[in-house]
């Protein structure tokens, strides 16, 4: 890939003002499959510097142009899907089909759904004597993770055009060819100059500057917790927007009256889909006490149907994770349930048999966990599952509750009881019943999680300034 080492601003690849790169690991082999180059605060400048510039005329544009804009560019990601999932296989070890299907087929969603949702999207309004408009924040720094990388810069990137914004994208180091993939769509549907700009970087250098710049008005961040508290302190000096969806210990309650084994069975294997590295996974299911042996069997027998593998092979269900920094993270969390006395029910410690390198994990199953131990508590991000007792209803929301995140959560039970009970949980998303994701339906968290909303006409807000203008309806 022939742009790799450059960056994309004001329409242009351009050569990188700095000379340091980074090497892109394969998570399967372990071995470097390219380089990119890591930004300096003046190529920082140099894109917001071209953001700026271009915002003064695309944020004037007719919403019809935009949505020409989103069309064409839905368009050339579905001609280009397989370079997407390529490039995501190889640099963060997601298995072919779900690379396709899913990864790279979120970005086309998001900005099909938001072509849809920008041309009912009413931008003005009469309040009695005044208008009520709706304007584009201005230039938007976003800052994008690995484990969904397309589906996270989709999200920001298509709204944020519909809304009438200009911005500078820093993606994650580890994943970023797909991103440099995604600068070509763009280039490609004739994006206006200025309005779209890339600069790889690590987020010491590149994400602390973006965020703490005061030619950018907003930040859109998703990534781990701690991160998220550094773009904020970063952006505060500048009062700009930041809009975060962060991490995640999503509780997922079996109630007593659910069908045991579809319920657990499904979400066992579920949740250890795109090996465990969702922000959103239901990485604590709570069952009734009497339940607990029954629910342990079928969740083994889920978890041990799991094919761990090369991502390129068919009949893989999961891949290797991300990094070998994650590999030991999640290594050392299975440590500690196993030090604080959780019933290790299978996989463990090491790689799965017969993989002697690649960042693999065994899909591992704790029972019989207390919250307050650390894998109930601590986002472990990887195929990692605790079963946690509970004795009634008010004892799941309790648990559910005793927690400092609050993105997702998963309820299964007779529907107006699980209803009931998800109105109680604080978090930003439940999912009833098997219930999956809907791209109109607004995404984030409570608490820790994040703030803001992601996805559909709430992620379209989320880029908008009102203002007021009264007395500005003639009589």
């Amino acid at each position: 890939m022939s742009n790799n080492e450059k960056f994309y601003i004001n329409g242009e690849w351009v050569d990188p003002l700095g000379g340091e790169t980074i090497d892109v690991i394969n998570p399967a082999t372990e071995e470097a499959i390219g380089s990119v180059s890591l930004g300096t605060h003046a190529d920082v400048d140099a894109a917001v510097a071209a953001a700026q510039k271009a915002f003064v005329t695309f944020s004037q544009t007719s919403v019809e142009e935009r949505m020409v804009l989103l069309n064409k560019i839905t368009e050339i990601i579905g001609a280009r899907s397989e370079d997407l999932a390529s490039a995501i296989t190889s640099e963060m070890g997601a298995p072919n089909g779900l690379a396709k299907a899913a990864q790279a087929g979120t970005g086309l969603f998001h900005f099909a759904t938001t072509a849809g949702v920008l041309a009912n999207f009413q931008f003005e309004e009469e309040q009695g004597n005044n208008l009520i408009v709706k304007e584009p924040v201005g230039v938007v720094g976003m800052i994008t993770p690995w484990n969904w990388p397309i589906n996270q810069i989709a999200c920001k990137v298509a709204p944020a055009l519909a809304a009438g914004c200009t911005m500078v994208l820093k993606p994650s180091e580890v994943a970023p060819l797909n991103a440099i993939i995604f600068a070509e769509i763009m280039h490609e549907a004739g994006v206006p100059v200025g309005v779209f700009n890339l600069v790889n970087g690590d987020g010491p250098t590149v994400g602390a500057y973006l965020s703490e710049h005061p030619g950018i008005d907003m930040m859109s961040f998703t990534g781990s917790t701690r991160a998220g508290i550094e773009v904020a302190k970063n952006a505060a000096p500048t009062v700009k927007r930041v809009a975060q969806e962060l991490g995640g210990k999503s509780a997922n309650i079996i109630l007593e009256d659910a069908n045991l084994e579809e319920a657990v069975g499904r979400d066992a294997f579920g949740m250890c889909m795109n090996s465990g590295q969702s922000c959103n996974a239901g990485t604590r299911m709570l069952v009734p006490h009497t339940k607990m042996e029954a629910a342990k069997a079928i969740a083994k027998g889920s978890m041990e149907a799991v094919t761990v593998g090369d991502p390129t092979s068919d009949g893989t269900t999961i891949g290797p994770v991300v990094s070998e920094v994650q590999w030991n993270k999640i290594q050392g969390l299975i440590q500690a349930g196993i030090d604080e006395g959780a019933e290790l029910v299978c996989g463990g410690l090491g790689r799965p048999d017969g993989l002697d390198s690649g960042y693999y994990v065994k899909p591992t199953l704790f029972a019989n966990v207390t919250n307050d131990m650390r894998i109930a508590q601590e986002e472990i991000f990887g195929p990692v599952l605790v079963l946690i007792g509970y004795k009634d209803d008010e004892d799941a929301i309790a648990i559910a509750n005793d927690t400092v995140y609050g993105l997702a959560g998963y309820i299964s039970g007779s529907h107006d009881r699980a209803v009931k009970v998800a109105r109680l949980i604080r978090t930003g998303n439940m999912h009833v019943n098997g219930a999956g994701p809907d791209f109109n339906a607004p995404f984030g968290g409570y608490k820790q999680s994040g703030n803001g909303r992601e996805w559909g006409p709430y992620g379209l807000e989320e880029f908008l300034e009102v203002k007021a203008i009264l007395g500005g309806v003639s009589a």
